[in-house]
């Protein structure tokens, strides 16, 4: 296993093995190389899509489907990943460290497309601060049809 030389890498291993040692579980390459996938990787991973791409770039480890669920879920968990619901379909899991943005998901193929809007933003704020509420977060995820799909419908 290639060693990442980052100093924000580093930080969150050592973050990940204080996790590991709470939840009295070992540190293993398996589980590294799991958060190491999400955090080299700018995607949204479903639980069996990161374990092909594992199986596929490191076929020398030996990680199974369950390690993967199990680690995804304890990530999440402890707010180093975050994941998106498709209801019946699971979920897609992306590294929580990054700034906060919202998402457009794709109703028919899936793709999820990040954006930031800080006029979004400030709006979303002006209305907990009009209705008395202390917003401590938000999650906003807008459905539709991508454009590759609007051209596939079109028959293009």
């Amino acid at each position: 296993m290639k060693k990442i030389e980052n100093v924000e890498y580093d930080a969150l291993l050592e973050s990940f093995k204080e996790i590991l040692k709470r939840n009295k579980l070992k540190y293993t390459n398996q589980r590294e190389i799991i958060l190491k996938t999400l955090y080299c990787n700018n995607e949204h991973f479903t639980p069996e899509g990161l374990y092909f791409l594992i199986r596929e770039k490191y076929p020398e480890l030996n990680v199974g489907i369950a390690t993967v669920y199990r680690t995804l879920n304890m990530l999440e968990e402890s707010d180093i990943a975050t994941s998106i619901s498709f209801g019946t379909q699971g979920k897609k899991f992306e590294l929580g460290n990054k700034p906060h943005h919202d998402h457009m998901i794709c109703k028919k193929c899936g793709e999820i497309i990040e954006f930031e809007d800080k006029a979004i933003e400030k709006r979303q704020e002006q209305i907990a601060k009009d209705k008395g509420f202390k917003l401590t977060g938000h999650l906003m995820q807008l459905y539709g049809v991508c454009t590759q799909c609007q051209k596939k419908d079109a028959g293009e």
